[in-house]
């Protein structure tokens, strides 16, 4: 048994809680009100930027995401601030240039935030060392993380090995990440013991309720010696979001584990962001039960959604059930990839076609032919390779890291940008999401 110890907790509410549950429409006007309480509670950390917001901010909040993190970061006065970066996909959905990544962290940081949590798709390492390199010289906390996922090559080993590449990469802690819900008890406990024990880093779990496992998940790793947990307040909490805040600091109460949080305070703030939610009815995509397609298919509970919109403009909504049998194949044609963004819609969209068309692969997105082509990196199995011929033909998949073939990027968006510019970060939203940046900054513009 590890030396038992005070668990600390990270505030998810204002990033996963809200892109898990409300199709990431929070706006910051609803976070403010709160931050003051929030702030006493005594957090870890609080997780309030990077993963979907970037890109919502503009494209649906009309916000910009930039101001957005400079306003909590004001309001936050003590706490640490938190996000989530897809490594070498920043907060876009492709790869980009290092010049991009490397003017992201930098303004990211001056614009006052503290801790990264990097990840990659495909658990390559290579997509993830020049944000670890980027976050460490900025005077950040830089969190490696490993995506979860259950595969014949995902085995206790493969989770030693790349925590221990991490660590050889300088990362301040380790993030086990389960975008999915799959992560079981048993599993939890081994991958964090063996890496406390062998690595002596902070160790962070971060889980999805979608299954209804997260909690005894959570608990496990409690005994196994993790030092902080994911969670989020409970009316922002289970179905796709986190596990609750305060059911956890109930359970852990008057144990050697005790959060020490208090639970009369995160009633209140729980209060408060149910009245909060019930302003985003028309984006509530919860069920109350739990979702235990994805112990079968291991989908996020957001890939569903996309399957059911997607099937239903085809007419084929019926075709669902063959859909979810098909994610599997797909993946273990691709190597086993986790599917977590952008490698979830990759394996989705992929799987869809086949099942609408009659047709295993009869028609192949561009996502899919430049996975196969190596742009998105290292898959964690080898691709099937009789599937790899149907789709690129002969042509031979690149075996370097991917960004090491991409240009500078800001040059162009620097140029592209200039008629609207108000400030540096400008430039970096244009070269992750050119088409939605324009759109915002001429609303922007036009509103002076």
């Amino acid at each position: 048994m590890t030396e038992p110890k005070k668990v600390l907790i990270c505030d998810t509410t204002m990033r996963d809680g809200h892109q898990s549950l409300l199709a990431t429409r929070m706006r910051t006007e609803h976070m403010l009100p709160i931050a003051e309480k929030v702030e006493q509670v005594g957090f870890h950390s609080v997780e309030i930027w990077g993963g979907a917001t970037f890109d919502t901010c503009m494209r649906f909040c009309n916000e910009d995401p930039w101001e957005r993190l400079r306003t909590v970061r004001k309001y936050f006065k003590n706490s640490k601030l938190q996000m989530l970066l897809r490594g070498q996909n920043v907060v876009g959905y492709k790869h980009y240039a290092d010049d991009v990544l490397e003017e992201f962290v930098k303004r990211t940081v001056d614009n006052g935030l503290d801790i990264f949590r990097i990840f990659d798709a495909l658990n390559d390492v290579r997509n993830m060392e020049k944000a670890i390199e980027y976050v460490k010289r900025e005077g950040a906390h830089a969190q490696g993380t490993v995506v979860y996922t259950i595969s014949p090559v995902h085995d206790y080993d493969f989770y030693m090995r790349m925590g221990k590449e991490l660590k050889e990469l300088g990362v301040d802690s380790l993030c086990l990440k389960d975008m999915a819900g799959i992560l079981a008890p048993t599993p939890a406990y081994e991958i964090i013991k063996g890496w406390k024990e062998n690595l002596g880093l902070m160790v962070q779990l971060h889980c999805h309720y979608t299954s209804g496992m997260a909690s005894m998940t959570y608990l496990k790793a409690v005994e196994a010696g993790v030092d902080v947990l994911d969670c989020a307040v409970s009316s922002m909490a289970l179905q796709s979001s986190q596990p609750a805040t305060e059911s956890m600091v109930a359970a852990l109460k008057d144990t050697p584990y005790d959060t020490g949080l208090d639970l009369e305070l995160l009633t209140e703030i729980s209060k408060y962001f149910k009245e909060v939610r019930a302003d985003y009815a028309d984006f509530d995509n919860a069920s109350c039960s739990p979702d235990t397609n994805v112990l079968t298919y291991q989908i996020p509970g957001g890939m569903i959604s996309n399957f059911i919109s997607q099937l239903k403009e085809q007419n084929a909504l019926h075709k669902l059930p063959e859909v979810l049998a098909e994610v599997p194949r797909v993946r273990e044609d691709f190597g086993y990839p986790p599917l977590v963004t952008p490698s979830s819609q990759i394996v989705g969209s992929q799987a869809a076609l086949n099942v609408v068309l009659g047709q295993r692969y009869m028609i192949a997105t561009d996502e899919v032919k430049n996975y196969m082509r190596g742009y998105y990196g290292r898959p964690p199995a080898p691709v099937n390779e009789e599937i790899r011929k149907k789709i690129i033909g002969n042509e031979q998949p690149i075996d370097c890291r991917p960004a090491d073939l991409i240009e500078p990027e800001l040059p162009k968006a620097r140029e592209e940008c200039e008629p609207y510019k108000r400030q540096e970060e400008d430039v970096v939203s244009m070269a992750i999401f050119p088409q939605v940046a324009k759109a915002f900054f001429e609303a922007r513009n036009g509103k002076e």
